[in-house]
């Protein structure tokens, strides 16, 4: 059962949750194996993939985000909606706030972030002047508004390498060059995501105020506890947006240079070609 539809999901989501005749299903890449499931939502086939690894088990820094992009290009999807748990930067985003992401501020430092590493003698240089595809937030949004759910429609999301959280001097930093959210997952899941010719959205949920916003010390155990009260509402906006996708490809993202190739599972491997 091939799948046009996935959901990247973070902490605090689960596939069990919410998909219907849950399949699980093993595929190679070139970066590794990666292990989603498959089944239904909204009568529509859909790819789940645990950002962390089954059991929550996969630190953030060693995600193996080009194999999770792969494997998604490879099971035929094209529309992507990931979730994200932050800390928030300003004060109207308390937590328990969604958001979605429009723009990011890129701190890791130690993640492979392309597929166009040049070993093809071909250099590639992709626009990101739209990180987040915009057909995709806007049917987010408006199903946000059918359910009366308050969803601020732009953020500028900061990805930070982790697993350590920031200090209150990075905080400040980050939210005077107009970051609005911080988290450790985001980047480069969307840049890969652009490469690949997916289109990428992302709901941002602020677990709580960023260090030094707070007045206490963050904790793990906050940021799971936040997420597991505001699963049921992002559950009910993800599948009333899919809901409303119909078959016809995006028109308002790039496509990629070219149709991803077979991994050396498959006999080949290399990526996306150009």
């Amino acid at each position: 059962m091939d799948c046009d539809i996935a959901v990247i999901g973070g902490t605090g989501l689960y596939g069990a949750d919410w998909i219907e005749g849950p399949d699980e299903v093993t595929l190679g890449t070139p970066y590794g194996a990666v292990t989603l499931v498959r089944g239904r939502c909204a009568g529509r086939a859909v790819a789940f993939l645990p950002r962390h690894g089954s059991g929550h088990t996969v630190p953030p820094h060693r995600i193996p985000y080009r194999a999770n992009l792969w494997a998604l290009g490879r099971l035929g999807v094209r529309r992507v909606f990931a979730t994200a748990a932050c800390g928030s930067l300003r004060e109207a985003l308390a937590p328990g706030s969604l958001a979605l992401c429009d723009q990011f501020l890129d701190w890791t430092r130690g993640r492979p972030s392309t597929f166009f590493d040049g070993e093809d003698g071909v250099v590639r240089h992709t626009d990101m002047t739209e990180p987040y595809c915009p057909e995709l937030r806007g049917l987010l949004a408006a199903a946000a508004r059918d359910l009366g759910l308050a969803l601020a429609p732009r953020a500028t999301y900061v990805c930070t390498e982790g697993p350590r959280f920031e200090t209150p001097a990075e905080i400040r930093a980050y939210a005077s060059l107009g970051g609005d959210l911080v988290g450790m997952t985001g980047v480069p899941e969307v840049v890969l995501a652009r490469e690949a010719g997916l289109c990428y959205a992302s709901v941002a949920i602020a677990t709580n105020y960023a260090a030094g916003l707070a007045g206490r010390p963050l904790d793990h155990s906050e940021v799971v506890a936040a997420m597991t009260s505001s699963m049921a509402a992002v559950r009910r906006l993800l599948v009333a947006t899919i809901q409303r996708l119909d078959r016809a490809p995006c028109a308002s993202c790039p496509p990629a240079p070219g149709p991803l190739r077979p991994g050396p599972a498959d006999g080949a491997s290399g990526p996306p070609a150009g």
